[in-house]
């Protein structure tokens, strides 16, 4: 008998037919002796228009209150799911995070888990119950519903698996494993059996959407066994593993994009010690993720410093630069939120050379201009005008060698 935890993402229950689906993908499992708990995301689309309802009301509305909000997706979901389980003869009950409980810290919008007591769910699943809980959603620790951020039903199902000692973390989307790219961009794109949680960290942090970022990062932290699969087509995976277990490492794995970002220009910043903290602290001090970061110094003594956030942050972002204006003393704030960012990764890049030479060369080629670049170890991003996306990933993944036969 294994332990499983099973993740189903909103397309795969995204209405009544697809819920009853994912009941008989569950009763499988359960019939094969394994001991299943399962976490739900919201029905495709409703956690969208519970967050337009929020910003509608109000662009910089009370984060405890929209918590409040979006997370009744969840709930309805866990509830429909747990009602199709016992039409087909399985017992099951809903459980929402406060019942669990998942505590996390008090960060409304994009809260950290702190610890999961996992002892009443694993009674329950030794009783013969199949728990099916809310993801996205914890409790803080004034008692108030927190959620984890988009994507967070992901890091709810791999923490869930860490707390349980399940052996495996399945998690169901709408496409049958991870890909070289994404498959509606590249249509020669490839699905990799194997993974490692490095790559998928990077690329998950970079825009691919098959898993979010904190989930990828918890399972290589607690060495969950992550496979990706669909709810749609019974067959094979990609696995999330340890580097070790990947024989052939390639240059690059997979290229991603992301049109979630937006860029902010501070011009003519005084170029003095301190001015890069008095910028980003407060940015910081608002749960702002700030991501690519470049400085460009003038002839006068002033600098532009340009960097990123993520779409959904630009209000909040522009307004906490504006408060500085009068303690930094700069000219303006440049906006653009007309841009993409492109990354390549791969842990071969570690014994490759000439990574990032293609990358430029092949850009170039197609006449894209790069605004701004970073690099990690074992990934290269760079941004550029939106209109061009499609055609960089295209580029790239064939000047990789990425393309399927």
């Amino acid at each position: 008998m294994a332990r499983i935890v099973m993740k189903f993402g909103g397309t795969s229950v995204a209405d009544l037919d697809r819920i009853r689906n994912v009941a008989n993908i569950v009763q499988r499992e359960v019939r094969a002796g394994n001991e299943v708990a399962v976490v739900v995301s919201a029905m495709a689309g409703t956690t969208n228009q519970l967050v337009g309802w929020c910003q509608q009301l109000s662009p910089l509305h009370d984060q405890a209150e929209y918590d409040a909000v979006v997370a009744t997706g969840e709930q309805v979901t866990t509830g429909l799911l747990a009602i199709a389980l016992q039409v087909i003869g399985q017992k099951a009950r809903s459980w929402a995070g406060w019942q669990v409980p998942i505590r996390t810290d008090s960060s409304h919008g994009r809260a950290r888990i702190d610890t999961i007591d996992g002892a009443a769910m694993l009674a329950a699943m030794q009783s013969g119950e199949i728990p099916v809980v809310a993801g996205f959603q914890g409790i803080g620790p004034d008692g108030r519903i927190t959620t984890l951020g988009r994507g967070g039903s992901d890091t709810s199902a791999v923490a869930l698996a860490a707390a349980l000692k399940a052996d495996r973390c399945d998690i169901y989307t709408d496409v049958d494993g991870v890909y070289t790219t994404d498959p509606r961009i590249v249509a020669k794109a490839r699905k990799l059996e194997r993974i490692a949680y490095e790559e998928m960290l990077e690329l998950a942090s970079v825009g691919a959407k098959v898993l979010q970022t904190r989930s990828v990062e918890l399972a290589m932290k607690e060495r969950v066994r992550v496979q990706v699969l669909s709810s749609f087509a019974d067959r094979p995976g990609t696995l999330v593993v340890d580097e070790d277990e990947i024989v052939e490492k390639e240059a690059v794995a997979g290229i991603a994009y992301s049109r979630d970002e937006a860029k902010l220009t501070i011009r003519r910043v005084p170029d003095r010690p301190g001015v890069a903290a008095a910028v980003f602290v407060p940015l910081s001090a608002q749960n702002i993720n700030v991501d690519m970061i470049v400085q460009n110094l003038a002839a006068d003594g002033t600098t532009d410093m340009t960097f990123t956030v993520g779409r959904a942050d630009l209000p909040r972002a522009q307004a906490a630069i504006s408060a500085l204006h009068d303690e930094i003393g700069f000219a303006e704030v440049l906006v653009d939120s007309d841009v993409a960012k492109i990354s390549i990764v791969g842990v071969g890049m570690r014994s490759h050379a000439g990574i990032a030479g293609t990358m430029f060369r092949v850009l170039a080629e197609k006449g894209i201009n790069i605004q701004v670049i970073s690099t990690s170890e074992i990934k290269i991003s760079v941004l550029i005008a939106a209109e061009y996306t499609e055609l960089a990933v295209r580029a790239l993944h064939s000047a990789y060698g990425l393309d399927a036969n």
